[in-house]
């Protein structure tokens, strides 16, 4: 029997729909919820794509190949939604990096029963062009940047998606470690904390314990990340600042 908890916000929130709509209804009968603790594995069908909503915490994607070869290829937040691929040439796994709730969905059940409703199409499409956007920018910070720069690029992108505290030089709690960040980025982890140190010491940053930093120059942290226009910051999805309104 499906948890109603997270699913009703996921509705609510992200597509505007109450969940005692048809629509909702028939939605909601695809729902498990998920919670898991640091480390935990979320289970999916290996046969199937998985669609998942990230109510709360954090979460890491990884991709493994033969040999037991490993690789981060996404990191995930609070209100993201994703895909867990269905086994094929990679098995992915989803690994919490904190505790966190999560609604899982079969994702073809998921998109036959939502495709009669454009504003819930609309929504996954706008949240599957940031994804895809997101992909591309990551493309090439590890097929040409330097080590320095997909550090900096790094930064940037968790200030967009992180709660940010407000101010000139806004905070942000990295979940993830050194060693996912390096394995995301195809860094070793001393070179990861090397990068750290040099923008500490260039007054560019500032580090708090193992995973606070303030971003205390965004355009010298841009043109670090080798930006196209150093003063051009990645804005927030539009998604992200939208209030749902609800529908029938």
């Amino acid at each position: 029997m499906p948890n109603f908890g997270s699913c009703n916000v996921f509705l609510r929130a992200t597509f505007g729909i109450d969940p005692g709509a048809e629509i909702g209804r028939q939605l909601g009968e695809l729902a498990t919820q998920v919670h898991v603790i640091r480390g935990q594995e979320v289970k999916t069908d290996p046969a199937d794509t998985t669609l998942v909503f990230l109510a709360s915490g954090a979460t890491k994607l990884g991709a493994l190949a033969s040999r037991e070869r490993h690789q981060i290829v996404a990191f995930h937040f609070g209100g993201d939604i994703f895909t867990v691929p269905a086994v094929s040439v990679h098995r992915y796994m989803l690994i919490g990096l904190c505790e966190s709730t999560l609604t899982t969905f079969p994702a073809r059940e998921f998109y036959d029963r939502a495709a009669s409703n454009p504003w819930i199409m609309r929504a996954l499409l706008e949240r599957s062009q940031t994804a895809l956007f997101r992909c591309r920018d990551k493309a090439v910070n590890l097929g040409q940047k330097s080590a320095g720069e997909r550090v900096a690029g790094f930064l940037l992108a968790m200030w967009e998606r992180l709660d940010a505290s407000e101010g000139s030089s806004p905070m942000i709690d990295l979940p993830m470690s050194r060693g996912d960040i390096g394995e995301s980025l195809g860094l070793k982890i001393e070179t990861v904390s090397r990068q750290f140190t040099k923008l500490r010491e260039a007054g560019i940053i500032d580090t708090h314990g193992r995973s606070g930093v303030s971003l205390l120059d965004l355009p010298r942290l841009a043109e670090q990340a080798g930006y196209y226009d150093r003063n051009t910051v990645p804005p927030r999805p539009e998604w992200v600042e939208r209030k749902p309104e609800l529908v029938p």
